[in-house]
């Protein structure tokens, strides 16, 4: 088992990640994982069992312009992976403040989480018809939880 590092057009990185795991899936090739660092661009990792599964499930893909020379050994790129273990504190039903982007300053309530894409799916709640809007975690606060009641004094 190794991982090698493809060479992606920047900024392309997650579809390249899409389009190498269904190569895998498709194939049947000895692919066991695939990563795209936060913050690093250009580069997306995978990890197979041989070279020649590696270059198979990359072959043919949009944006890939192929595999470097050597394996990545994983000391390497250990330290990129730590900052992927992120603890998840929002729950469904919870009111949260939108902090970044057009509906910053907005109080929205939490309807659906989905933990593998980090992404929240929220109502705004001084909106007439309640519109789903699907925004990252890191860009909305709880403000308080179901179940604790808004103090007014």
């Amino acid at each position: 088992m190794a991982i090698f590092a493809i060479r992606t057009t920047a900024n392309r990185e997650e579809q390249v990640l899409d389009f190498v795991s269904s190569n895998a899936k498709k194939r049947s090739l000895k692919v066991f994982s695939l990563v795209h660092p936060h913050g690093m661009r250009g580069y997306v990792f995978i990890e197979a069992e041989s070279r020649q599964d590696a270059e198979t499930a990359s072959q043919g893909v949009p944006y890939a312009k192929g595999i470097l020379p050597t394996a990545v050994e994983y000391k390497e790129i250990e330290h990129m992976l730590a900052q992927a273990q992120i603890q998840i504190n929002i729950k469904k039903n919870d009111i949260v403040e939108i902090i970044s982007g057009p509906f910053k300053r907005e109080k929205a309530k939490v309807s659906r989480i989905d933990k593998q894409k980090e992404e929240v799916i929220v109502e705004l709640l001084e909106a007439a018809v309640p519109i789903p809007m699907t925004l990252k975690l890191d860009s909305v606060k709880v403000i308080r939880r179901e179940g604790e009641e808004e103090k007014e004094e």
